[in-house]
């Protein structure tokens, strides 16, 4: 028996034929070996039924080799148990299960520790420390003026006699001049003390005073003050947005909001034995208290436009009277006039038009009579003449002599006005160039 080896004894001979055995398949026979000629048997050939080495559960099936480079590659066999290439599911889910179980890991650490520190466990008030700072306040909002202002409001504080009073003012000039109510320094006996936004205070001096426009003018001896920006009160309009500030009640740097009520509102004021004073004022219904007086009223730009002075009240004669939303500020043309002459001149000149008013015209409503014309005044070098009744000036109504009083003081001497009068059944027209007083 031999296993299909072709043997060949040393030297080249080789074995001796032999005839098939049994199961060998004879010479031509469609199952013969490939190659196989004539009656000469395969080599590789062997008994494998009856070979005594078989195993009898092994598969008859021969597996024959294929050449390499016949062409003919193996089907490729891919095991399904075998693992494969990640996903891109795969890829983003890991990394967030990763984020999430760190994530779970350092709040429960934090919380520990700020357990263990004594931290608080409930709701965190206030905004986080390093948030981002809110943004300046815009400077045309109340805010931004506001804040703008009141470093050149000061308050006035006066002793006298009488005790302490206080007021307001604010710094006109940088040199340290100081605009505040006649009323305000009145008894001062020429001495002051000023105190500024900061809280810092300085001694001032009373440079004048108008007792008539309820105007004065102190100094401080201080470098590096910011004086205000001065506006054009003739150019304000009812509704417009105003600001006053000062030291009601003596709350220093008090700001309080509110609109121009009404413009030219005839006032006529003072104290029992003290001079009376008139000017055509701005109406506001911004808070105004005592100690607001002196203080600035201040447009929607930052502007001052008016001087604080005087309230309405519906308290009685020795109650003391408080806001009630009725204020009244002089007009800053005229507040800065007559500041002007008296830091030039040390005293203020007073606008008239030459004549006295003495009583209202016939009728409500139906203008003021001239009482006397001076000869050589303003009314009479424009042809007024006594008994005339005044309607308008400027286009303002005239209903009170207190109206015709004040509405020619808001004006500049030599400032040329239009005069409505009736004489008789007539209306007239006369353009005066006001004057000031010989005094």
């Amino acid at each position: 028996m031999t296993d299909g080896w072709d043997w060949r004894r040393p030297g080249g001979t080789p074995a001796p034929a032999r005839s098939p055995g049994p199961g060998y398949p004879p010479v031509g026979s469609p199952s013969a070996p490939q190659g196989a000629v004539g009656a000469t048997p395969s080599p590789w050939w062997s008994d494998a039924l009856t070979d005594p080495w078989r195993d009898p559960n092994a598969p008859a099936a021969v597996v024959v080799p294929i050449a390499p480079g016949t062409g003919t590659e193996p089907e490729p066999v891919s095991d399904p148990d075998a693992p494969g290439r990640p996903t891109l599911r795969q890829l983003l889910l890991v990394p967030l299960i990763t984020a999430l179980l760190a994530g779970s890991l350092g709040g429960a650490l934090g919380y520990a520790f700020a357990v263990r520190g004594g931290a608080g466990v409930g709701t965190v008030l206030g905004a986080d420390p390093q948030a981002p700072a809110l943004a300046q306040r815009r400077p045309e909002s109340l805010a931004g003026v506001a804040e703008r202002v009141l470093p050149s409001v000061v308050t006035v504080r006066v002793a006298s006699l009488g005790g302490t009073s206080e007021g307001s003012g604010f710094i006109a000039s940088a040199d340290g001049h100081v605009i505040t109510n006649d009323h305000v320094v009145a008894g001062a006996a020429g001495k002051a003390s000023v105190i500024f936004n900061d809280g810092s205070s300085a001694p001032a001096t009373v440079v004048g005073q108008d007792p008539e426009s309820d105007i004065a003018v102190i100094k401080v001896s201080r470098t590096g003050l910011r004086p205000v920006e001065f506006g054009d009160s003739d150019a304000l309009a009812v509704g417009d947005p105003v600001l006053a500030m000062g030291s009601p009640l003596s709350l220093a740097n008090t700001v309080t909001a509110g609109i121009v009520s009404a413009l030219d509102r005839t006032m006529q004021a003072g104290e029992p034995g003290g001079p009376t004073r008139y000017y055509a004022a701005i109406q506001t219904d911004a808070a105004v208290n005592h100690g607001n007086s002196g203080g600035p009223l201040v447009d929607g730009a930052g502007r001052v436009v008016g001087v604080n002075s005087t309230i309405k009240s519906l308290v009685s004669d020795g109650q003391e009277a408080g806001n009630i939303g009725l204020a009244f500020a002089i007009p800053i043309n005229q507040a800065k006039r007559v500041t002007q002459d008296i830091i030039g001149t040390g005293k203020a000149r007073r606008t008239v038009i030459g004549a006295q008013v003495g009583g209202p015209g016939a009728g409500a409503g139906a203008g003021v009579r001239l009482a006397m014309v001076e000869p050589s005044g303003p009314a009479a070098g424009a042809g007024l003449k006594t008994g005339d009744v005044i309607l308008k000036l400027n286009g303002r109504p005239m209903t009170e002599p207190t109206d015709l009083i004040a509405l020619v003081r808001k004006f500049a001497p030599g400032s040329v006005v239009t005069v409505e009068y009736r004489r008789g059944s007539d209306r007239q027209n006369a353009s005066v160039t006001l004057a000031a007083d010989a005094k």
